[in-house]
């Protein structure tokens, strides 16, 4: 029973390690800030991320996590909580590089040692030519109603014309 569990712990350690990003690259780190002090641990924090999406050129998001301190955030076991915001934007010339399902997922990230998972996924409101975004968090065994939407209309950049997001759409 002790092998199975330090099986399990290993294999865990590993995903943690090996595979926190799904759908795209790592994310940027743009800042951090303490709301809660840990002596002689790490504190608290909030962290902002950027992360550009893998299919559409043109298209940031900015993504804000809570980061647990103390002795679990230190070791990298605590479970982060659900609580995240998002923010997604037009950068430049939109190019889409291939078709795409709604609510396709675009980049996913561990939040606790294990189970829990942040993902972002996209979609597309055909008739406003709206690039849809959502990021929300799941366990292995339920879900967290905790979400947060951002939107990006496709407009022309320059003299460049934005396509039609729902022209790229799978069937």
């Amino acid at each position: 029973m002790r092998s199975r569990a330090a099986a399990v712990f290993v294999l865990a350690l590993c995903l943690k390690v090996v595979g926190p990003a799904y759908a795209s690259d790592e994310p940027d780190l743009i800042f951090k800030k303490s709301t809660v002090w840990k002596f002689l641990t790490p504190d608290h924090k909030l962290a902002t991320y950027a992360i550009d999406d893998p299919i559409v050129a043109g298209v940031a998001c900015h993504f804000t996590v809570p980061e647990k301190g103390g002795v679990s955030g230190w070791l990298g076991v605590a479970e982060e909580v659900s609580d995240v915001s998002l923010a997604c934007r037009q950068v430049g010339p939109v190019e889409i590089k291939e078709n795409f399902e709604q609510g396709e997922e675009m980049f996913r990230q561990g939040r606790s040692f294990m189970f829990k998972k942040m993902r972002i996924v996209r979609g597309c409101d055909i008739k406003r030519n709206v690039l849809v975004y959502m990021v929300y968090s799941d366990k292995l065994i339920e879900g967290s109603p905790k979400n947060s939407t951002s939107t990006v209309p496709l407009m022309p950049w320059g003299t460049v014309e934005p396509p039609r997001c729902g022209d790229y759409l799978s069937d």
